[in-house]
């Protein structure tokens, strides 16, 4: 695997400092990126936690990753295919009596907003974006008899070493937080008005509050990049079959998914194959002709989700999207990705064998500062990448 030289770094560098340090761009941002190895390539924390503060990104700060937490649940829910038979796709006429409406809620609260929801479409009879995640993640507590945040703390953040990755941040983590912000329709930043969409587990102050928050595993993780890069490195690692001495934190991936020192599986490599696999070849365009936002304070309006030229077809795996040729970046077919709410964006290209994660707190989602400053670092480093490769033939 080449390597960035320090003036590659350093141009890096200064291309997201452009997009934090000018008026209305990007108020803070941390990226992280690793190699099949886990070995960081490149990292960056610049800017501010806080639109107009002195407080400074980290890569100790805190982010609500939002969507990105469907990752976590679908590991997790393929562990309990492998050791529990569960499925993840199945018919259920016992669900017929949730594809009606129920009626305004009384208590409306997060829960309710999630769980009330009336079935849209039986399970496994048609792909469509909403809180099935947050089911899967019920589901999980129902089969295991743990909450979600204890499972994954068992099975997956616990053996990989993320232990900044909770449903509850703790006092330490709810120090180095990012702030949530809000772009205006005349394009400034400012501190999201309604403050954090997320507020109750950041107002926990008690077990007995701890234990009554939403486990919500479509979008109720908060965590660092770095952390969250342990666990992206793991999923080009496998499939390449790398051979030479691991870090310990993929060393679980490299090993056929079991942990060399610990025994610890985390997934077989067939269970990897079956989550990167296309589960909608027969809709190639489902990410194009997007409808309106619903919500414009919470996503903007956007014709497609990722362009491509010619407008090739494209995929979705088990919680992530799937490019099925090679995306503008430089990113390899092949390469999955996903996003949170809050603008947060991860990758792992199995090809390159490389991934990463950047990080902001920005609504609504789309925020074209934040995309605009990521796609020319990615850009930027895939370049780097392929001429530091051929130099060094």
């Amino acid at each position: 695997m080449s390597r960035l030289t320090a003036e590659d770094r350093a141009m890096l560098q200064r291309t997201i400092d452009s997009y934090t340090s000018k008026t209305d761009g990007v108020p803070g941002l941390v990226c992280s990126v690793v190699d099949a190895s886990g070995d960081v390539i490149f990292e960056s924390a610049s800017g501010t936690r806080a639109v107009r503060s002195a407080l400074p990104m980290s890569h100790d700060t805190v982010f609500w990753i939002a969507s990105c937490t469907k990752l976590l649940t679908a590991i997790a829910a393929m562990q309990l295919v492998e050791q529990a038979g569960f499925s993840y796709s199945f018919l259920s006429m016992k669900l017929k009596r949730w594809s009606e409406p129920i009626g305004i809620m009384e208590d409306a609260n997060r829960e309710n907003d999630i769980f009330g929801q009336p079935l849209v479409n039986q399970p496994g009879e048609k792909w469509e974006y909403g809180v099935s995640m947050d089911w899967v993640g019920r589901l999980i507590e129902r089969v295991t008899g743990m909450s979600l945040g204890a499972y994954f703390e068992q099975k997956i953040c616990s053996p990989l070493r993320m232990r900044k990755t909770t449903f509850c941040p703790t006092a330490d983590m709810k120090a180095n937080l990012a702030f949530l912000h809000e772009r205006t329709a005349n394009g400034q930043i400012q501190l999201r008005e309604n403050g954090h969409l997320l507020s109750t587990p950041l107002r926990a102050s008690s077990e007995e509050e701890a234990s009554s928050i939403l486990h919500s595993g479509g979008a109720g993780l908060f965590s660092t990049p770095s952390d969250y890069c342990r666990m992206c490195a793991r999923l080009p690692a496998v499939l390449l079959e790398l051979t030479e001495a691991p870090t310990e934190i993929i060393a679980a991936f490299l090993n056929h998914g079991t942990h060399l020192k610990t025994g610890h599986q985390l997934l077989q490599r067939e269970t990897l194959n079956e989550m990167l696999k296309n589960q909608i070849p027969e809709h190639p365009n489902f990410a194009r002709n997007l409808p309106p936002a619903a919500k414009p304070s919470f996503i903007n309006s956007a014709p497609e989700m990722y362009p491509q030229p010619e407008n090739e077809a494209q995929g979705w795996g088990l919680s992530f999207f799937k490019l099925l040729s090679d995306g503008p970046t430089g990113r390899s077919a092949g390469s999955i990705w996903w996003s949170g709410l809050a603008n947060l964006v991860w990758w792992a290209d199995v090809e390159r064998g490389i991934g990463g994660v950047f990080a902001s707190q920005i609504l609504p989602f789309g925020d074209p500062e934040f995309f605009a400053c990521q796609a020319a670092v990615e850009a930027q480093l895939y370049s780097a990448l392929s001429i530091n490769a051929g130099s060094e033939k």
